[in-house]
């Protein structure tokens, strides 16, 4: 356990450092612009990891869930819980994100220790990672893009449908089997269960959210092609008396 403490730290180092850098690499740009890099090579790095994880190296997350920690599944948590602590702590003192985002953060903490402390379950925590990390990189690309002042091209729409769709498919649907499987196997411990059923009914709550924007976004895009249908006949329509 010693060692899986010094390597958190090592970690929160290493996200911290690498913050800096970009800060001092990237001077002209707010701290939010570096902070979302660093968030964009977690997203990336973490996705990499546990997908190799769930699908080479194993076990199945569907079908043994509740098995003791394997090294890499513990380095890939270890990675996760460094970057959670720091994004954390960067969220609470810049005062960007919301209770929602915040309550996801604790989640994502507090389960990685519990897993760790546990010593088992750590196949479920990663599927857990990659299915919430999956989507980070369309997220951050949308936030770039609007920065830029390309957001609203073909490419934000694009990126938009995709997140859109990634996001329903892994957190609802795969993440909602998940949670079955996690719920009906003896193996898991209770209190993994219950993070299980957090994370899952936070994702809803991330949902909702999902849902206003894809009715906002559909609503947009109608009214985009109206005003191309205007402007292709020439003039706006008969006035009615």
């Amino acid at each position: 356990m010693a060692l899986v403490v010094v390597g958190a730290l090592l970690c929160i180092s290493c996200w911290v450092s690498l913050y800096f850098i970009l800060c001092n690499l990237n001077g002209s740009r707010s701290c939010e612009w570096n902070c979302r890099l660093v968030t964009l090579v977690h997203g990336i790095l973490a996705v990499c990891i546990t997908a190799y994880i769930g699908y080479v190296d194993g076990p199945w997350p569907f079908t043994y869930p509740g098995t003791k920690n394997t090294p890499l599944q513990i380095s890939a948590m270890v990675v996760s819980l460094g970057y959670f602590i720091f994004d954390m702590a960067w969220c609470v003192y810049f005062r960007t994100e919301g209770p929602v985002m915040l309550a996801h953060h604790t989640l994502s903490i507090l389960g990685i220790l519990l897993t760790l402390w546990l010593g088992e379950s750590g196949i479920e925590s990663c599927a857990v990672l990659f299915g919430s990390e999956i989507t980070n990189p369309l997220l951050q690309a949308r936030w770039f893009l609007k920065q830029t002042g390309r957001y609203r091209t073909l490419l934000g729409d694009v990126v938009d449908v995709l997140f859109v769709l990634l996001f329903v498919v892994m957190r609802v649907f795969v993440g909602g089997t998940m949670l079955y499987c996690e719920l009906i196997s003896p193996r898991p411990r209770f209190f993994i269960k219950c993070g299980g059923v957090a994370m899952y009914a936070l994702s809803w709550v991330f949902m909702v959210d999902i849902v206003r924007f894809a009715i906002r976004k559909r609503k947009s895009w109608q009214k985009t092609d109206q005003q191309e249908t205007v402007a292709a006949n020439g003039h706006e329509g008969k006035k009615k008396d």
